[in-house]
């Protein structure tokens, strides 16, 4: 069954926005992607009670699926470059948001939905969106009267815009590395009283960088934060107080650090690489 068992000291839930999802009445649908996966056929609840909660597992075991339907359920805004209730890549998520229902203990202030690789189409989003207003804001400066108080007006508001996105991501946000940027926009979007569904985000960035990103999620859970992150980063799982939920088979478990396979196995490859290479 999954279903949560067993106990591990973690963060109390009641000031934690997302508590926990149950099955809606009736909604079955075993033979439908992504309820026919082994880890949702008999998911019944599931209960989130720390400020930060990692969902581990091997690839396919469904922990971005749990995810992304997590963040359809809870209205996430996108970060990538397309909405989430329109991106055809999430259909399995709205599809798992139907067959569950996200439960609450209070409202966060914005909720938000980010894959690594979605990085890339949220700076072109930016700047696409810097160059329409440049365009806007030429355009409007040859049909408007030059000097009238309407040019004035329409103009300074286009340019208003493009200098608050060019102060929040830069004149050119492809000019920073994949890494650096996924960092910034992190630290741009990342807002107290925030709800944040992040998926792999390890995946752009060096260790140096994946401990800039731990510290980054220590400071916005002290600051009334709530995240649930999909990750095989075991930098990542060592932040205190987080849960670690293992999806296996058709079980989803808590399980402490030490117990993780990504822990272990990364452990004993540092204690003797040339032994482990060996054996494979």
């Amino acid at each position: 069954m999954a279903k949560r068992s067993g106990s591990r000291k973690a963060a109390a839930s009641a000031g934690n926005f997302l508590t926990g999802v149950r099955r809606a009445d009736g909604r079955r649908e075993p033979d439908r992607f992504p309820l026919s996966l082994p880890i949702f056929r008999n998911l019944e609840h599931l209960d989130f009670r720390a400020r930060v909660t990692f969902l581990v597992g091997e690839n396919g075991c469904g922990k971005s699926t749990l995810l992304e339907g997590l963040a359809a359920g809870a209205g996430a805004i996108a970060v990538g470059g397309r909405d989430l209730d329109r991106d055809s890549t999430l259909a399995g998520a709205r599809a798992w948001a139907r067959a569950f229902r996200v439960q609450r203990a209070r409202h966060p202030r914005t909720t938000l939905f980010l894959r690594a690789e979605d990085v890339f189409g949220f700076t072109l989003r930016v700047r696409r969106d810097i160059a329409d207003l440049e365009a806007t804001e030429t355009e409007l400066r040859g049909s408007l009267p030059e000097g009238s108080w309407g040019q004035r007006l329409a103009t300074g508001t286009v340019a208003g815009q493009r200098a608050a996105l060019t102060r929040r991501y830069g004149a050119d946000p492809d000019a920073r590395s994949h890494g650096e940027t996924f960092l910034h926009l992190l630290q741009q979007r990342l807002h107290p009283r925030g709800l944040y569904f992040l998926d792999e985000p390890e995946t752009p960035l060096s260790p140096t960088r994946v401990l800039a990103l731990l510290a980054i999620l220590r400071d916005r859970a002290a600051e009334d934060c709530q995240f649930v992150v999909a990750t095989h980063s075991p930098i990542l799982m060592a932040l205190p107080g987080a849960e670690i939920l293992l999806l296996e088979g058709d079980a989803i478990t808590p399980i402490r650090y030490d117990e993780a396979e990504h822990v272990r196995i990364t452990r004993a490859f540092l204690d003797d690489p040339e032994s482990f290479l060996r054996r494979l």
